[in-house]
């Protein structure tokens, strides 16, 4: 079958078929704003769904034969930069009366045409403003579409779900002030520090949940690393990627990594493992936090933490968070704060330090630590100590300690500390 007559089928085949069973998720793209709305995220988290949601909608108020949608991980679209324009020849054809300007294109995980760029530019600046791709590449975020799309795009960060996304996908009412409602969120959130968020796992049994998330893992070992970066020393890159996953909540050290290579016999330069570490984040494997300094160039080189995506991803390979439940608490506690703010660090000074501060309007706003348990004097006091130092250095009146299931106000050295439940603190 020629090409396009592929296409057109792909195309008319979407017409037919009925809404998409999907669940709302909490980021609503808009529509209508005349910019290419682009959605990124690690791969399975759920970006296709959106656009179906989106999809829905829009069927709803317009013909569905005003919308196309392409998903290029589909097999049948082996396509190249130069045949793109058979789409736009498929759809005319195909619906001769409709008015292009008028219509509404979704292109899924676009990326993996080379050179997609241009036809997209080319799209938006003759034929229609109603566009929105997708990509499991931080570089539709930056380098690709700072070069071609410059101020036509309003770009979206897309993560596994969170914890109230969560308690919706499962059907579970969320009232703190009833007793058999909370039994079933603290519930759940034992099971989220363990599962993680990837939307297709929820339902799926332990044994099938474990295997569906290592499948996860070795697609975005292969392909989205491997493949995508021409990286050869496979060997090399699966041992770097478990210890990055290891190492969730810590600050990362490549010449540790690099050491633990050579003594194992695995050669590989210091500089590729950067690379790695690049890659890592622009795959959205995982993400690195770096320690507030007033320097920028203190900041961008300085000791960074890294966090896992998922905390499911995690338990699914040899290093296990559910070991260590307070750091599945800390890293769920990183993500959503990376789905509200867009500028979050790690403070520390000589004595002390904080989990997460947020910079909002050219200050800092708010400190936040994280403990899992606080009955451990010990523990206790560092965690306020750290607290304390950094709402003091920052003029704070104010600092949050993210527990499990403690709740409690304290006031030290004039700083109100407020004690919170993560399954709280979520809605607050």
């Amino acid at each position: 079958m020629k090409k396009k007559e592929q296409l057109k089928q792909i195309i008319r085949d979407f017409h037919l078929r009925d809404n998409y069973d999907v669940k709302p998720r909490a980021l609503q793209p808009p529509y209508d704003t005349k910019k290419i709305i682009t959605l990124v995220g690690v791969r399975r988290c759920g970006k296709t769904s959106i656009l179906y949601d989106m999809i829905n909608k829009l069927s709803a108020m317009t013909e569905k034969t005003k919308i196309l949608f392409l998903n290029f991980e589909d097999e049948r679209l082996e396509l190249d930069v130069s045949e793109l324009d058979l789409i736009l020849q498929g759809f005319s054809e195909l619906y001769p009366e409709q008015n292009l300007s008028e219509c509404y294109f979704f292109f899924d995980e676009i990326q993996n045409i080379t050179g997609w760029e241009k036809f997209v530019r080319r799209v938006y600046d003759t034929i229609s403003k109603n566009i929105y791709i997708t990509g499991s590449n931080s570089k539709l975020l930056s380098s690709e579409i700072a070069t071609s799309l410059r101020g036509r795009t309003l770009s979206y960060e897309v993560y596994p779900l969170s914890f109230s996304e969560y308690l919706s996908f499962k059907g579970i009412e969320v009232d703190l002030y009833s007793s058999k409602s909370l039994a079933y969120i603290k519930n759940a959130q034992e099971k989220f520090l363990k599962d993680g968020g990837f939307p297709e796992t929820l339902f799926l049994e332990d044994q099938y949940k474990n295997q569906t998330l290592q499948e996860y893992f070795n697609v975005l070992l292969y392909k989205d690393l491997a493949e995508r970066y021409n990286i050869t020393n496979t060997v090399a890159l699966k041992f770097f990627l478990k210890r990055i996953i290891a190492s969730s909540t810590k600050q990362i050290s490549i010449n540790k990594i690099y050491n633990e290579l050579k003594s194992s016999g695995i050669k590989i330069g210091k500089n590729t493992l950067y690379d790695f570490l690049d890659y890592v984040q622009n795959i959205y494997l995982a993400l690195t936090l770096r320690r507030y300094d007033t320097s920028l160039v203190n900041k961008e080189l300085g000791e960074k933490k890294i966090y896992s995506i998922d905390i499911g991803l995690n338990n699914a390979t040899e290093f296990k968070f559910s070991d260590d439940i307070g750091k599945a608490l800390e890293n769920a506690v990183f993500l959503q704060l990376r789905r509200n703010f867009s500028e979050i660090f790690y403070y520390s000074d000589t004595n002390s330090e904080c989990d997460f501060i947020i910079h909002e309007k050219n200050k800092i706003t708010q400190a936040i630590q994280v403990s899992y348990d606080m009955s451990n004097e010990d523990t206790k006091n560092r965690e306020i100590k750290g607290l304390v130092a950094a709402c003091k250095n920052f003029n704070l009146q104010s600092g949050i300690i993210v527990t499990f299931d403690s709740e409690d106000e304290l006031i030290v050295n004039e700083i109100k500390i407020k004690l919170i439940p993560f399954y709280k603190w979520c809605y607050n």
